[in-house]
C-alpha cells in the first residue's frame, strides 16, 4: 500500500524496500550500524563519509513528536495533570525505552530522503 512508509518503519532498503538496512535489530544491545550495501539490490547505503550524522536532526524531530503524542495520550487517559512532573517522567521513560528504535528509524528516514525508491526494481525483487 505505502511501500516507502513500510520500508521506513520496518527498516528496509530505501530503493528496493526488501533488503535489510541495519546489521542487527535496534534492541540487540549493539550500535545501530547501517550495512554498507543492500543485500538484495546492492545499493550503497553510505553516500558519503559521515552521511548519517544528519539523522540526528530527524531523531530530534521524531523524539519531539513522540513526546507530544505521549503528553496528549496521557492527558486524555489521566486528565489534566495535578503533578506535571509525573507527566514529564512518563514522557522521559517512554523516550528512553524507544531510544534504540528512534535512532534506527531516524537513520532510515534520512536514507529515504536521499536514496530514490525504484518501483520496477522493487517489483522485480518481490518476484524473486
Amino acid at each position: 500500500m505505502f511501500p516507502r512508509l513500510k520500508s521506513v518503519l520496518f527498516l528496509k532498503c530505501p530503493r528496493c524496500t526488501e533488503g535489510k538496512f541495519l546489521e542487527k535489530p535496534p534492541y540487540s544491545f549493539s550500535t545501530n550500524k547501517v550495512l554498507d550495501k543492500c543485500p538484495r539490490c546492492k545499493v550503497n547505503y553510505h553516500l558519503e563519509t559521515s552521511f548519517y550524522t544528519g539523522s540526528m536532526y530527524v531523531s530530534y524531530a521524531v523524539g519531539v513528536a513522540i513526546g507530544v503524542t505521549v503528553f496528549v495520550l496521557s492527558y486524555v487517559v489521566i486528565g489534566w495533570p495535578t503533578n506535571p512532573l509525573g507527566i514529564f517522567g512518563i514522557i522521559v521513560l517512554v523516550l528512553i525505552l524507544l531510544m534504540p528504535y528512534i535512532s534506527a528509524v531516524s537513520k532510515s528516514i534520512w536514507a529515504h530522503f536521499f536514496i530514490q525508491y525504484n518501483k520496477n526494481l522493487a517489483d522485480k525483487m518481490k518476484n524473486r
